[in-house]
């Protein structure tokens, strides 16, 4: 099922329309943020809710906490109880949207291909609607066979994927690139950082090639094995399996405290 609120009007997605002079369709000029639906209860939304508004303030733009907050209210209500993602954004022409999507469906296991990237450094701390590099370096690293991209810097630090933070185990030690080389400030990784006491620290394929394990962890992948990164193999091992448990026990247990 598909529902969309359209500064505040909810109606199916076909329905609701932007102006095509809005600078969010023409200039990617906007922030947006995507959140899982639980049983039609959104992981997180306060902190996805606070992200939007740091982005928005940082590149300038209008941005009404309450009025996203009540729209989503709304949404979700007419929405239903079920499983799905849903997707806020806010565009340079002030147009508010809000969008109720069927869950992806998640693979077991991921294979990861570099893609060559340079952080645009102006854009930290910012979740932009510019994310045509993000989405080009997932086709590019498709089209050498592998299942998504691994962004490396023109000097060798691997970064993160183009939705998802990158983790590596080595001797049961879980480790994520640092902030400091421009990654998302991902709020799945902030959560996984804190479960596992996971180190933030510079990663090479040096790195890769030392580690016993790997994953993806975000908003809908949750915690994604890795079983490749171009032609190191890896196997899912119980850190990783360890980390999925308790990811998903800490998000039912968020959801329940929110509901009591």
């Amino acid at each position: 099922m598909m529902l969309t609120s359209l500064d505040g009007v909810i109606g199916p997605p076909e329905q609701a329309l932007i102006p095509v002079s809005d600078e969010g369709l023409l200039r990617g000029d906007g922030v947006f943020e995507v959140l899982r639906l639980y049983a039609g209860r959104p992981f997180a939304l306060a902190e996805h809710l606070e992200r939007m508004e740091l982005s928005a303030s940082n590149i300038r733009l209008e941005f009404d906490v309450a009025a996203v907050r009540a729209d989503v209210t709304a949404l979700l209500a007419a929405a239903g109880p079920s499983d799905g993602v849903l997707r806020l954004v806010q565009t340079r022409g002030g147009h508010r949207l809000a969008i109720v999507e069927p869950a992806p469906v998640v693979a077991d296991q991921v294979r990861l291909g570099y893609v060559t990237y340079s952080p645009t450094r102006v854009l930290d701390n910012i979740k932009s609607l510019s994310y045509g590099a993000n989405m080009l370096s997932s086709r590019l690293a498709k089209e050498r066979g592998f299942d998504e991209a691994l962004l490396r810097t023109p000097h060798g630090r691997i970064l993160e994927a183009p939705t998802s933070s990158f983790f590596w185990v080595k001797d049961g030690v879980v480790s994520t690139p640092p902030l400091e080389d421009h990654v998302l400030a991902s709020i799945t990784r902030a959560v996984v950082i804190e479960l596992t006491d996971a180190v933030q620290a510079p990663c090479t394929h040096k790195d890769v090639i030392a580690a016993d394990e790997a994953f993806l962890a975000s908003t809908l992948r949750e915690a994604q094995p890795v079983v490749a990164v171009e032609e190191v193999l890896l196997s899912p091992g119980e850190v990783t399996a360890d980390v999925r448990v308790k990811l998903r026990a800490y998000i039912e247990s968020r959801l329940a405290e929110e509901c009591s």
